[in-house]
């Protein structure tokens, strides 16, 4: 089966979730880093992005590490999606040649399908928090068009 190539969302998901199975402790990098099957390197570049949208903080030095800034409820998964990818497209919208007629009216048309892909899919994230995740059968799949 085919790997998505940006996994920083489901390893941002992941990390969060093992944050908020061990609340008010300090967690290192290295430790948080076997569970996902990551490197440290990669955690601290994810839990970076969640620090700036105020997700976790940090604190430097030997007893130091990563923790949640506020209760596994309050996070919904939509904010871990903003924190993470921001703007960018879910559909890999290209650029075509500038002077391309076609390639520029396909173009903004899968922009705005991108847009209302977006939108849906921040829509149903916003319905689980980490605290759903960290259940063990809170995210169960749910029967197209019902």
């Amino acid at each position: 089966m085919a790997q998505p190539t940006n996994t920083q969302f489901a390893v941002g998901v992941h990390l969060l979730t093992l944050l908020a199975g061990d609340p008010g402790r300090w967690r290192d990098s290295q430790s948080l880093a076997v569970s996902p099957a990551t490197n440290p390197a990669h955690v601290r570049r994810v839990l970076g992005r969640l620090r700036a949208a105020g997700l976790v903080r940090s604190q430097p030095g030997p007893h130091g590490g990563w923790m949640l800034t506020r209760e596994a409820e309050a996070i919904d998964l939509s904010q871990v999606w903003i924190a993470l990818n921001h703007e960018d497209p879910v559909l890999g919208v290209h650029v075509p040649q500038p002077d391309c007629e076609v390639g520029q009216r396909v173009h903004r048309n899968l922009l705005a399908l991108d847009r209302r892909a977006r939108d849906a899919m921040l829509a149903e994230l916003t319905r689980t928090t980490v605290a759903d995740v960290l259940r063990e059968d809170a995210v169960a799949p749910t029967a197209v068009g019902v």
